[in-house]
């Protein structure tokens, strides 16, 4: 299936023309560690060479590091790049892809859309906000009636508001069952089942901590939420190491990883997205642009072209659709 995934993405790059000899595409990404960015790499570099486009990728080094980033942006611009796909890792690269633009350069947001939208010609994700409702459904349907007492940590980003961070974070409590005032920030509900917002960083050390502070506070959370599965995985260790047993960890990304987590028990469900076909389209777009100036639009009845969403578990529930960490498992990445 996965190959399937591939395949598909490099023959429609084949299907809307080639890019000229020597035009250039450039991915930047968070980090170059993550295996979600590696495997945007492996797409965006793969579907470069199908249409016969250079390649270059840069990459910060942890997430909210925007300045490496910024560097990557104007020398991008500076090589003649036709295309950027950046994963923004805050709204402080707004102004420089607002110049690139101005420069004739198509930029795509690959995941994370930055505020200004005058930073982007498109973004092509996973529907953050529905990633979340998903495992926000899961986690208070397995709960039953026993969700009118949840007490739920929440595993953020960072303080930000980073709009992916946003969205899953809001999304989840949403489909839990919690009233968010304000969609457009972390923190505006009122709900007393949420303990606390915490930064993980999305990494394992940062996930340890955080869930640490969140049980100092509140010693009986029954309900974990996190950002990615490496902050999961910091706080099932932190749960561990505390004796804290039954709670319920969810989360988003879909990594094989995360997918051998659920598989596990570690985590009890995440939302699994498709990071190759968010680079190769991507890719697809800008070569697509080189040939003949066409922009990408966005899916129907979105702001964004959607790559998809599937909701991973191994203990489904009536009303939630998902699929097993089998299947998972077939469609995962890293």
């Amino acid at each position: 299936m996965k190959k399937l995934l591939a395949g598909s993405a490099l023959a429609l790059i084949a299907s809307v023309g080639m890019a000229s000899a020597g035009d250039l595409t450039c991915l930047i990404t968070k980090n170059n560690t993550n295996p979600f960015f590696v495997k945007m790499k492996e797409g965006a570099e793969a579907a470069a060479t199908a249409a016969g486009m250079d390649f270059q990728a840069y990459a910060g080094v942890t997430d909210g590091d925007a300045a490496p980033q910024i560097n990557a942006i104007e020398n991008c611009v500076a090589s003649g790049a036709k295309g950027i796909l950046i994963t923004p890792s805050n709204d402080s690269v707004g102004p420089a892809l607002i110049d690139a633009r101005a420069a004739g350069v198509l930029v795509i947001a690959l995941d994370t859309p930055l505020a200004d939208k005058n930073a982007q010609d498109m973004t092509f994700a996973t529907d953050n906000f529905e990633a979340g409702l998903l495992i926000g459904r899961w986690a208070a349907a397995t709960l039953g009636a026993d969700a009118a007492n949840a007490k739920i940590g929440m595993l953020d980003i960072n303080k930000d508001n980073i709009s992916v961070d946003v969205a899953r974070d809001t999304g989840f409590l949403v489909g839990f069952g919690i009233e968010v005032p304000n969609l457009n920030v972390m923190g505006s509900e009122t709900d007393p089942r949420v303990i606390g917002h915490e930064t993980s960083y999305a990494s394992v050390e940062g996930g340890v901590t955080a869930m640490e502070n969140l049980l100092a506070r509140e010693p009986d959370i029954n309900v974990v939420y996190t950002i990615n599965e490496p902050a999961a995985e910091g706080a099932y260790q932190a749960l561990q190491n505390a004796g804290k047993t039954g709670v319920l960890v969810v989360s988003v990304d879909g990594g094989c990883p995360g997918i051998a987590s659920v598989k596990e028990g570690v985590i009890g469900a995440t939302s699994q997205q498709y990071p190759l076909l968010m680079a190769s389209k991507g890719v697809e777009a800008i070569a697509k642009f080189a040939a003949d100036g066409t922009k990408p639009s966005a899916s129907d009845g979105l702001t964004f072209f959607n790559t998809g969403v599937n909701l991973v578990t191994d203990a489904p529930v009536d009303g939630v659709p998902s699929i097993d960490s089998d299947r998972g498992t077939e469609l995962c990445w890293g």
